[in-house]
């Protein structure tokens, strides 16, 4: 593709080209955390344009640089607008620019809810891979059930395809069922279990994925969880500073994921110190940390969400497109030089 060519990606090309990609999306999101705990990344603070009267609805601009063997720069934008659940639409929309290092021009704009919501689930399972002391795993959980869990449960079975039985809870029964009947697609045989509340889950899976809409902490406590019981925390801001501080504790950065009032800020702001955060999962997926802690209790992965996932993933799939032909080509989408206009 010409330096002068724009690739755009639509939402149903992307569904096209990474349609049975998990390995290779799993792949892309490990090798991106283990640059980033190298150093090969750059990351400026994400920007959060929210709406006064508005507690929930945000727009947030992610910008970075992913180095390494990816080379590539670029920015997501992203809006999170709960109350579409109620309006029978997606709670997330996204646009991604992704850029040449070598000439800084936008080689592919792209929808990217997508990307985001499989980076994002990619990422939990990748933590769940690495937490979970043992090779098996048949049963998990999932708090929430919405688009982040669904992507979530089918990573966690590329991940661990022995899984038979998944336990949910959500505070909407219907979306509960909803999911179940949306998710017999992921493995045939699945057994599933609607649980009447979190205790109720936590006794049933050692490793349970939350992903929800809470902007406090509404878990005070994980009495009852099950032995070197996991947390994916990917929804961050679930659990109250004193859980917090009783885990193990993993984050894919440890600045991101210490601000913006998540649990691990919370948990900060309570002890004074970050000593409480184990390591990140680019220093274990390095060989730079260890696994597990198991003198812990139970083990929690708190990924912020960092944009050189949406980069990994992106890059993937702007060299899926030009291998497939895929998308729409746009020449001349830059202008002409100014001498010659």
């Amino acid at each position: 593709m010409q330096s002068d060519t724009l690739l755009l990606l639509k939402g149903n090309d992307i569904i096209t080209l990474l349609n049975q990609q998990e390995s290779a999306i799993l792949k892309a999101v490990q090798r991106a955390y283990q640059a980033h705990a190298r150093g090969l990344t750059t990351m400026p603070a994400d920007s959060y344009l929210r709406f006064p009267g508005m507690e929930k609805e945000r727009i947030i601009s992610k910008v970075a640089y992913l180095g390494g063997d990816f080379e590539v720069a670029g920015i997501k934008w992203i809006a999170s607008f709960p109350g579409n659940l109620a309006k029978g639409m997606e709670r997330a929309s996204a646009t991604l620019i992704l850029n040449s290092i070598e000439t800084g021009r936008p080689l592919a704009i792209m929808e990217s809810s997508i990307i985001s919501a499989k980076r994002t689930a990619a990422s939990a399972a990748l933590g769940a891979r690495q937490l979970w002391p043992h090779e098996t795993l048949t049963s998990v959980g999932l708090v929430g059930c919405g688009l982040i869990n669904y992507e979530t449960l089918r990573f966690l079975l590329a991940v661990f395809p022995m899984i038979e039985t998944v336990h949910l809870y959500d505070l909407s029964a219907e979306r509960a069922a909803q999911f179940c009947t949306k998710a017999q697609s992921l493995k045939p045989g699945l057994r599933w279990q609607v649980e009447d509340g979190f205790p109720a889950l936590l006794e049933c899976a050692p490793v349970i994925s939350l992903a929800t809409t809470a902007v406090t902490p509404h878990t005070t406590s994980l009495a009852g969880h099950q032995e070197h019981a996991v947390m994916l925390h990917v929804s961050l801001r679930d659990f109250t500073a004193d859980v917090i501080l009783q885990a193990d504790n993993v984050v894919d950065d440890i600045d991101k994921a210490s601000s913006n009032n998540t649990s691990v800020h919370l948990a900060e702001q309570q002890a004074g110190h970050r000593d409480f955060i184990r390591t990140t999962i680019g220093d274990i997926l390095n060989g730079d940390a260890p696994r597990r802690d198991l003198s812990k209790p139970f083990a929690i992965y708190s990924p912020f969400g960092l944009g050189i996932l949406d980069l990994a993933v992106a890059d993937l799939v702007y060299r899926l497109g030009q291998t497939e032909n895929t998308g729409t080509s746009i020449e001349n989408f830059l202008p002409p030089s100014w001498l010659e206009r």
